[in-house]
């Protein structure tokens, strides 16, 4: 493959060529079919002359390539791997050089010297990059690409996600054997398909967790009118702000420009913010001074946080050792270990681009050790964990090309110590923004993704992209002020394919002088349980028009950072509404083996009833409409009874529907519980006060409610 790139002070193309070894290419339909071969005095385009000069290198003669049009490429998919070779131009004065893209890629600097790829003039000699590709790879590139391979096969590779013949999923999703997928779609403009959507199980099992409304998932049918929700923010926020010597930074304590000042914040960026059921409280994992160290805080309430002291760093709350600078990271909870070591997980990456990141354990979050080195990424990586499927997920800072901006890949393991240090070409591309995304008015540029987080809660993945609005950071360090980004809700039932249904910004930026101006972040738990209440705490920063230093660690656009809260009803991203007439919604086929069915229901003035139905669609005897006791009440936790009881445990097993009557009310969520209590048995991100674990085995127990 050649990428071109037009050179502004000449009538000529500088390039960056990629050429495969032993890999198969599938070339989209559309895209042009002529294929030269790679030998001393080949035409490189057929619209121009330009000739492969002799000094190309042995390693890429004979290798053959294709071009793409002026409108740029649709994505081509490797059919077999190998290694991938890059050429761009030198790095000087005048070359439009494609190393730092290359490097964001993953590619890496090949022994060949650099040599003159064609004409005499020295802005045309190139250096070789190398990369390993794997089958189902998707390399999208912007105009001018040339790809080259042994082998080119014009077609387009479709994935039929009905024929998937892979892991079996705790909802009945059948993954691909290949996972995880490649090839997610390579129109870089179109929103990336969610394929289980489009093709749901036959019969979901619903034994983990509420089955909540944000998607037609669990609908066959439905009158009712969906309606998105958004948090509220705390009145009292800020709840942290900075206060003590290292939040002040003041005299910065990193390796990095020690001893000078900083910015001051007291910020979780995508720390953690966790419930710690044996020592009965939350402990908050957040950056003291702007990437200047890491310190934890603990409260019994989520909103007075205390400041222990450690020996880590005596008469101060430093937890991160003293050589490590964090710009990115993480705290996870690791509940699937046995060994008190390995409680708590720490992924920190340094500042900077294609650098290796340090993943460490501990037994108490204060001291860290067995420390990991990881694979190459760039700033602003982090980490979760997959609790429906026991997987640890680098969700990884990308910049494939120039059409896509910031976005993200993705790495899975299962072992964090043993599979950490990925390799260029394993992470795949994974998220980004599309065409439904739109750009802020005042800015007017392009959304891209900044981050991305995620959290099991209770039946499926609940993520938080954040979008990077503008303006560029050039702009922010001549005002001082910073960068303006919004935390979006996204939902997974597979973990690696997120849903997006609403567009909305749902923590933002308030856009002012205010403690929360811009820079909205998530936590890397995404959020806590209250109650009846989710807490999601935010970072943001105020900045400081004042502070206008050419060093972007002493610019005012990442000063005074502070952390919030933004609260929302259980469970309540999406209610399913009907008003005075009433309405119905019918579930696809689900089973279960609990015996009490449970909603989250908001009909103080309403009435909600339900039945069941068998495979054919008619009503059960003795769970019928006529025969449920009707629901008044605003409740996130009230059991549905019927005049003959209400024990569902004869249907175990066996599908059926459950079909919903709503009159003057809001319905959240269902679950089929195991026992009176109304345990879900679902993931609870973060936890919170009166849960025991990883997941809800106690019920309305923890909402302090008869």
């Amino acid at each position: 493959m050649v990428f071109l790139i037009k050179r502004t002070a000449a009538a000529c193309f500088l390039f960056c060529a990629y050429v495969a070894s032993a890999a198969e290419l599938v070339v989209p339909a559309g895209q042009p079919t002529a294929i030269s071969i790679l030998n001393p005095g080949v035409s490189l385009f057929a619209d121009r002359k330009y000739t492969l000069s002799d000094q190309c290198p042995q390693i890429l003669k004979g290798m053959s390539f294709v071009h793409s049009t002026i409108s740029g490429s649709k994505g081509y998919t490797v059919r077999e791997g190998g290694t991938l070779y890059a050429l761009t131009p030198v790095q000087r004065k005048g070359a439009a050089s494609q190393v730092w893209m290359l490097e964001k890629m993953g590619f890496s600097r090949h022994d060949t010297p650099e040599f003159q790829l064609f004409g005499s003039s020295a802005i045309d000699r190139v250096v070789l990059y190398q990369k390993q590709v794997n089958s189902g790879d998707v390399l999208t590139f912007g105009k001018y690409a040339v790809l080259a391979a042994p082998q080119l096969d014009v077609s387009v590779a479709e994935t039929d996600w009905t024929e998937n013949d892979g892991e079996l999923l705790y909802n009945g999703i059948r993954l691909p054997s290949a996972w995880p997928p490649r090839n997610i779609g390579s129109d870089v403009k179109s929103p990336i398909p969610v394929p289980y959507l489009d093709h749901p199980p036959k019969v979901t099992p619903i034994d983990v967790g509420r089955q909540l409304f944000v998607d037609d998932f669990l609908i066959e049918k439905t009158d009712l009118k969906r309606t998105f929700h958004s948090p509220e923010k705390y009145s009292g926020n800020p709840v942290l702000q900075p206060e003590t010597e290292l939040e002040l930074n003041r005299s910065r304590s990193s390796s990095v420009h020690q001893g000078e000042p900083g910015n001051a914040a007291a910020v979780p960026k995508s720390g953690g913010i966790l419930w710690d059921p044996e020592e009965q409280h939350f402990k908050m994992w957040y950056e003291a001074g702007w990437i200047n160290t890491i310190a934890l805080a603990t409260s019994r309430d989520g909103v007075h946080w205390e400041r222990p002291e450690f020996d880590v760093r005596p008469g101060s709350n430093q937890v991160l050792p003293a050589d490590m600078v964090p710009d990115s990271w993480t705290v996870v909870r690791n509940w699937e270990s046995d060994d008190a070591s390995k409680k708590w997980v720490m992924y920190v990456q340094p500042p900077g681009n294609n650098k290796s990141g340090t993943t460490l354990i501990s037994a108490d979050g204060i001291h860290w050790t067995s420390r990991v080195q990881t694979g190459k990424t760039g700033d602003r990586s982090t980490l979760f964990y997959n609790s429906f499927r026991n997987k640890w997920v680098y969700s990884l800072r990308a910049w494939p090309n120039l059409e896509i901006k910031r976005s993200r890949a993705y790495y899975e393991c299962d072992d964090l110590i043993g599979e950490s240090e990925w390799k260029p070409g394993q992470p795949t591309f994974w998220l980004r923004t599309d065409v439904d995304d739109l750009p802020d008015a005042a800015i007017g540029q392009p959304p891209q993704l900044y981050n991305f987080d995620a959290v099991a809660y209770e039946s499926l993945m609940l993520g938080m992209f954040e979008m990077h609005l503008g303006p560029h950071n050039e702009v922010c360090a001549e005002t001082g002020l910073p960068k303006i980004t919004d935390l979006q809700f996204a939902f997974s039932r597979d973990g690696f394919h997120f849903d997006r249904p609403d567009r909305r910004a749902h923590i933002r930026s308030e856009r002012k002088d205010v403690w929360d101006r811009g820079y909205v972040q998530s936590v890397g738990n995404v959020c806590v349980v209250m109650g009846d209440e989710l807490w999601f705490y935010y970072s943001a920063f105020q900045g400081d028009a004042s502070k206008k230093d050419r060093f972007w660690m002493e610019n005012g656009m990442y000063d005074r950072g502070a952390t919030g809260i933004a609260i929302l009803r259980r469970d309540g991203f999406a209610s399913m509404d009907a008003g005075a007439e009433p309405g119905t919604l019918t579930t696809r086929p689900v089973q279960f083996t609990g015996k009490y069915l449970f909603v989250n229901v908001d009909s103080p003035d309403g009435v909600l009833r339900a039945e069941l139905l068998d495979e054919a669609g008619q009503p059960l005897p003795s769970f019928t409409l006529e025969e449920c006791s009707p629901v008044s009440a605003d409740s996130t936790l009230t059991k549905v009874t019927w005049k003959n009881g209400s024990d569902l445990s004869s249907f175990s097993d066996r599908p059926v529907r459950l079909r919903f009557e709503l009159t003057g009310g809001s319905l959240y969520s269902f679950w089929v519980s195991r026992d009176g209590s109304g345990r879900s048995d679902g993931y609870i991100a973060g936890g919170g006060p009166g849960y025991t674990g990883a997941t809800d085995t106690v019920g309305r127990s923890a909402l302090n409610i008869e």
